[in-house]
């Protein structure tokens, strides 16, 4: 869908696709009406031959020089030639590979400047690619979610989105929604001949399950979110269990303060570790208990707020001071500060340095439990943590065909939601046809944000500020 063009659209842009540093090569991109015939200016061919950039549906690579408005050789390219509409932007697309010079790829710019081109905003590429119909909304945002990935979970996701894997679920969603709107205004039309062409129990039902889909894409925006941005894992546990040094055992590295005093840790810390292609933000937390330090239970305040953000909880016990009932009893006690429902739960019985210091029914008690046995001081037990972590994750991946991953479409999805829920009050209390129809005209409206068949000159800008330049 190829949408009216604004005079800003219509001017050619440039920017170079690659980073502002020295490297073996980089590439500058020219797209807009205006592209090939600028590029015609600056290109001469090796050996005397002529241009030939004539259309043609397949890109076109030339080797050549590219020299400045005084005919003055820059530099020596290879340029590939990309007619509208078979380029990323839907226009004329140029694309100058060059030697890595920033010398180089800044006198290039100036030249394709001074010959009537402009330099591009960020993401604006994407964004004309986007105005051209090449893409939806969606798709655009995952092309820089696709950059900005670190991990090949974030990559994947971002690839998905990308070549539309939740983009069927919204147009599912629409054309439900349409189809809810089509009924209402037909019965507005006939108003006057006392039609009804839908009756409201079969109006509530479509209502409902219309609600239930946007619920399940909504509920899959935690899990969604963590993958690309880390999930997070809190570990927990009573003062001196040792939570620290399994922080530092896993992160391989010294990051936290150990000590044998109780209750050395007063905040919490965060790091970014990537296991097996997936990233997880580790967070050591002060250790759980009463206290009347006010320092201290600050930390503990703290301790309960990463618990409630975090998908798995290491729970850290000391089996030399605790037996397995007490750890049980603990978990129930936490749980009435903050809920631990939905999270996974790993046990780490620490701090089994010396077990023969322990009775055999307390070692058979941990096992019957589904206790990591370990010791974050000897980093024993490591391995067979990241395990379990690793599975948890990937099972939660495997389990979800759609995952929502972005923080804009969970709100503008919020909103759909709400204005339906308002639909089927309506509906509910007899409220007149016309009314239920404009709440589901807004639903849709909100669903439109999320695709871009609803835009904004404010919202389009908040997308493609994001993006790099050159993209």
């Amino acid at each position: 869908m190829e949408r009216a063009k604004s005079i800003r659209q219509l001017e050619t842009i440039c920017a170079p696709a690659t980073g502002n540093v020295a490297s073996a090569i980089g590439v500058i991109r020219l797209t807009g009406e205006n592209a090939i015939n600028i590029f015609k200016q600056i290109y001469r061919p090796l050996r005397g031959k002529k241009i030939d950039v004539k259309f043609s549906k397949k890109p076109k690579v030339k080797h050549g020089n590219i020299i400045d408005l005084n005919n003055r050789v820059i530099d020596e390219v290879v340029c590939t030639i990309f007619h509208n509409p078979y380029s990323y932007t839907g226009e004329d697309l140029v694309e100058i590979s060059h030697h890595g010079s920033i010398y180089i790829q800044q006198e290039i710019l100036k030249t394709i400047v001074a010959l009537g081109a402009r330099m591009a905003k960020n993401g604006e590429f994407s964004q004309r690619a986007f105005l051209n119909g090449k893409m939806n909304l969606s798709q655009a945002e995952a092309v820089a979610d696709l950059i900005h990935s670190r991990t090949a979970v974030a990559h994947e996701l971002a690839l998905k989105q990308l070549k539309g894997g939740y983009q069927k679920a919204l147009t599912i969603l629409r054309k439900d929604l349409v189809d809810l709107q089509t009924q209402l205004v037909l019965e507005l039309d006939f108003s006057e001949e006392d039609v009804e062409f839908a009756h409201r129990s079969q109006l509530k039902t479509s209502m409902t399950n219309i609600e239930n889909a946007l619920n399940r894409l909504m509920n899959s925006f935690d899990m969604g979110n963590a993958f690309k941005n880390g999930i997070p894992i809190a570990i927990i546990g009573k003062p001196n269990a040792g939570k620290s040094t399994l922080f530092n055992a896993i992160l391989n590295d010294e990051r936290a303060i150990v000590s044998p005093i109780s209750g050395t840790t007063r905040d919490t810390i965060e790091e970014m570790v990537n296991l097996h292609g997936i990233e997880y933000r580790f967070i050591d937390t002060a250790g759980v208990r009463e206290s009347q330090d006010v320092i201290e239970q600050e930390g503990i305040s703290r301790s309960y707020k990463s618990i409630e953000k975090s998908n798995i909880i290491l729970y850290v016990c000391d089996v030399q001071e605790m037996i397995p009932e007490e750890a049980q009893y603990d978990l129930i006690q936490i749980d009435k500060e903050v809920s631990l429902k939905g999270k996974k739960i790993i046990i780490v019985a620490n701090k089994y340095d010396n077990e023969e210091s322990l009775l055999p029914s307390e070692d058979r008690d941990w096992q019957t439990m589904g206790a990591v046995k370990a010791s974050a001081k000897n980093k024993e037990g490591i391995e067979e943590i990241i395990n379990r972590i690793t599975i948890i994750s990937q099972r939660n991946l495997q389990s979800s065909n759609i995952l929502m991953t972005n923080v804009r479409h969970y709100e503008a999805m919020q909103r759909t939601c709400q204005a339906l829920k308002t639909a089927k009050e309506n509906l509910q209390t007899g409220m007149p046809t016309d009314i239920i129809a404009i709440d589901i005209q807004e639903a849709l409206h909100y669903l439109g944000e999320i695709t871009g068949e609803v835009t904004t000159e404010e919202l389009l800008g908040n997308v493609f500020s994001k993006f790099c330049i050159g993209k």
